[in-house]
């Protein structure tokens, strides 16, 4: 039996040439622009680096006021760092607390739900379904902080942060933003613009 080969057909191992076969999305697309990845956009400019993102904010807000049209700014977060933030000590009665906490939220939702087609006492319905996600909650609090075996006894809260914020419009009305910048007061701090 003799097969016709298809140059034009994906063959698996074989670079160039060819076209991919299709998936679930359909037929992918060669990439566009210069093959670094898809195009974000139009150019942008930076206008400002600021310390903080305050002042940064502060900068969109004058331009929004002064009819700017702020849909084509952004503010970019440079140099992120993840920060976590000790809170406390976690033991198992405190994350059966937590636990106890979470669960008779979860019990109020399933009572009010419950309690919305209930033709008795409805209130007798909420109450339930507080007090049994409530215990639920706890007693899965404590066995799963006693199954991490002491390996992570601490609370935290993790935020992103960055050591500047850049102000960035795009290119065609980088002008206009400079000027409208040029007349905003930052408190005797010059934006810092980029060239």
């Amino acid at each position: 039996m003799t097969t016709q080969s298809n140059p034009s057909a994906w063959q698996p191992g074989v670079t160039g040439g060819g076209t991919l076969p299709s998936g679930p999305g359909g037929r992918p697309a060669a990439p566009s622009g210069d093959g670094n990845g898809p195009q974000t956009g139009p150019p942008t400019v930076t206008i400002g680096a600021f310390p903080d993102y305050p002042a940064a904010q502060r900068v969109v807000d004058h331009l929004a006021d002064n009819r700017f049209p702020v849909e084509r700014t952004a503010i970019v977060g440079t140099d992120l760092t993840l920060v976590e933030t000790v809170l406390g000590r976690l033991t198992t009665a405190r994350a059966a607390l937590v636990g106890a906490g979470t669960g008779a939220w979860f019990g109020l939702f399933i009572g009010l739900l419950f309690g919305i087609f209930t033709v008795g006492n409805w209130v007798a319905v909420i109450l339930a379904g507080l007090v049994i996600g409530a215990l639920w909650g706890a007693v899965f609090g404590a066995v799963a902080h006693a199954m991490t075996g002491g390996q992570r006894d601490f609370t935290s809260a993790s935020s992103l942060r960055a050591s500047q914020y850049a102000v960035t419009v795009e290119a065609d009305v980088a002008d206009q933003a400079r000027q409208l910048l040029a007349r905003l007061n930052l408190g005797g701090r010059a934006p810092q613009t980029a060239s």
